[in-house]
């Protein structure tokens, strides 16, 4: 059993800065050659996925930052045409989407790639993207009773086709078997859904299942559905922690713990030598725009920071039940551990939202990767190239060798699905 490697794609890189430095070139944000190249660069190192992240409104100030990317599925199919092997993974939310279009799209996907969809879950928290709909944004409990409804009847319609459905007897002119093409009559809660799917049963049967929310219902529902989980963890014994706890309630579904896959995020910021990484990560960190940086952080925290002294500390954060739990969890403790200023938390978030950055040779990424995969605390890692498309090449041509020499990844593809690079089997 090896590491499981996934890039997470995001415009010209995951430092909120990259669009400032001369390694990148923003106006490729919505050009498709940009992202088929990097999904390229990834099949080339083998790695088991690309991730394309997701939301329903304009994630920050435009002003500041190169943002207003493609809509991921559209995106995905047409990488789906220039590869053969690396799976396809989306965002979509269950909050404001409905399951029939959302099991329609993926098997879509699934049919055009040739088994290699995946499905980020997400439930939106943002009161942003419920003004988009014209809404009031639901409490974070009752998104989550939505998600598990809404992810039942996905499931069922994707089974509506059972297998050998298509019998395509052209003497007989028996094209389908009835009898395995079947509604699913769901009257829910939240939906009724009658079935059966108008797209035909997939390669894979249904897409890969992931989810990235570390909430407790985040949690619960990750145990209970998910088979990849995206986190962020910034020390190994909060990472261990993590691991634990969510592989500890796979039982209580009948769950083994190889189920679920748990891949933190990692920004690795590569160079030749640690103080040309370190070089590089003072580049970046110097073309940081504070005024985004703090909006940002208000954004998250949900508390208004333009009045608190950027060399000041954190004000106290008042609880947000319907807000980004894990994450402001994660901030708070990042400010409470470093005794950081405003300032320093923008500096240690922009280069991956709260996900880890580890500056340094691709030995020495190598060696973090490694110690934490080896210790409880990842199956594997969500990988966050802070600029495009040089810093995905340079962990494909740098990280992964060192890794393969060390035993810890595939040197060629084993199989063709998505299900099958994750270790897990094709849904029945």
């Amino acid at each position: 059993m090896t590491m499981h490697l996934n890039a997470f794609l995001m415009g010209v890189g995951h430092h909120e800065a990259a669009w400032r430095h001369p390694l990148t070139e923003p106006s490729r944000i919505t050009d498709i050659r940009h992202f088929q190249e990097l999904a390229r660069i990834a099949e080339r190192g083998k790695l088991d996925s690309v991730f394309l992240a997701d939301g329903l409104a304009l994630w920050g100030n435009v002003r500041h930052n190169a943002l207003g990317g493609l809509e991921p599925l559209t995106l995905l199919a047409a990488l789906a045409a220039v590869t053969d092997h690396i799976g396809l993974i989306a965002t979509v939310s269950t909050t404001y989407n409905e399951p029939f279009h959302v099991a329609r799209k993926f098997a879509s996907l699934d049919h055009i790639s040739g088994g290699r969809a995946g499905w980020n879950i997400v439930t939106s928290a943002g009161e942003a993207e419920a003004r988009n709909f014209g809404i009031e944004r639901p409490p974070h409990s009752e998104r989550y009773h939505r998600a598990e409804e809404f992810l039942q009847v996905a499931n069922a319609l994707w089974e509506s086709w059972a297998d050998g459905a298509v019998v395509g007897d052209r003497r007989s002119g028996v094209y389908a078997d009835l009898s395995r093409v079947r509604p699913i009559d769901h009257v829910g809660t939240h939906f009724k859904v009658q079935g059966p799917l108008n797209v035909q049963r997939s390669p894979q049967g249904r897409p890969l299942l992931v989810q990235a929310g570390s909430s407790e219902d985040g949690k619960e529902f990750a145990a209970r559905f998910a088979e990849a989980v995206f986190t962020a963890q910034q020390t190994l014994e909060d990472a261990q922690e993590f691991y634990a706890d969510l592989k500890g309630r796979l039982p209580a579904y009948g769950r083994r713990p190889q189920d679920l896959k748990i891949l933190p995020g990692v920004s690795p910021i590569i160079g030749s030598t640690e103080r040309e990484a370190l070089r590089l990560e003072k580049e970046l960190e110097d073309l940081i725009v504070p005024a985004y940086g703090v909006q940002q952080l208000s954004n998250i925290l949900g508390v208004d920071l333009t009045a608190h002294p950027l060399d000041g500390p954190l004000p106290d954060i008042p609880p947000n039940p319907d807000g980004q739990q894990s994450r402001i969890k994660l901030i708070k403790d990042l400010a409470a551990r470093g005794d950081l200023s405003i300032r320093e938390i923008i500096g240690k978030l922009a280069g991956g939202r709260g996900h880890r950055v580890v500056a340094g040779t691709p030995e020495q990424i190598a060696d973090q990767l490694q110690e934490w995969y080896e210790n409880g605390a990842a199956d594997g890692f969500n990988i966050m190239p802070p600029h495009l498309p040089g810093g995905l090449a340079d962990f494909v041509e740098q990280v992964v060798p060192e890794l393969q020499i060390r035993g810890l990844f595939r040197k060629e593809y084993e199989a063709r699905t998505l299900r099958d690079h994750y270790g897990l089997a094709t849904a029945s």
